[in-house]
């Protein structure tokens, strides 16, 4: 068995953190790093990524993720926001970076960012910010796996308020909307589900071969 499966066992939604336990400064930058290196449709990352360890800001957030300890419990809290009814503003500045870092003319691919606003910006609003926000999912997933590689405990979660979480951390004044939560730290000893088996879907009932 590989690591990265057996990584993948050893993972689960920690309920309980140990909160005197505290990401290495090292450790952060991987989990940074993973997510800035996640895929997204087009490379455009519609989204930022907040990092909240102020501990009244995730005081004052707990009790609109449904009370959940660990909101205020593990080591850091990622907030995942989609940017809201994306530009063209945006896909300049993507097409722009794309000209500096492989050192090519703009003019070159302006066409790609042509293509890319002529399938995006022209969305319906409602149906732009349910594809920015869908974006997130897959950054989220490069940090549960980069947090499993480091045995660093890791919790998705989709419940809480996103108004709430969006007028206490200030995110409708930067156009942001907050798409998910992720805590991450490490277990505490008395959290029980740590000892579950995990329970999937078997592969014939999960796979398809056509």
């Amino acid at each position: 068995m590989s690591n990265f499966i057996k990584h993948q066992n050893w993972r689960y939604a920690t309920k309980k953190f140990d909160a005197t336990k505290k990401i290495s400064t090292e450790d952060l930058e991987i989990l940074k790093e993973a997510i800035r290196l996640s895929s997204s449709s087009y490379g455009l990352q519609p989204y930022k990524v907040l990092i909240v360890e102020n501990p009244e800001l995730r005081a004052k957030l707990q009790p609109v993720a449904w009370g959940q300890s660990q909101i205020i419990e593990a080591s850091h809290l990622f907030v995942f926001a989609n940017i809201v009814n994306l530009s063209d503003k945006e896909i300049d500045k993507y097409i722009k970076n794309i000209a500096e870092t492989r050192g090519i003319p703009v003019e070159n691919i302006s066409g790609y960012g042509d293509f890319m606003k002529s399938k995006i910006t022209s969305l319906p609003e409602d149906v732009k910010n349910n594809w920015t926000a869908k974006q997130t999912y897959l950054a989220l997933g490069n940090l549960l796996n980069a947090a499993a590689e480091l045995q660093i405990d890791a919790t998705p979660m989709e419940g809480f308020e996103p108004e709430k979480v969006n007028e206490i951390l200030g995110l409708n004044e930067l156009g942001l909307n907050a798409a998910l939560i992720a805590t991450v730290g490490y277990r505490h000893q008395d959290d029980a589900n740590q000892h579950n088996v995990k329970v999937r879907k078997s592969k014939q009932e999960l796979f398809i071969n056509l």
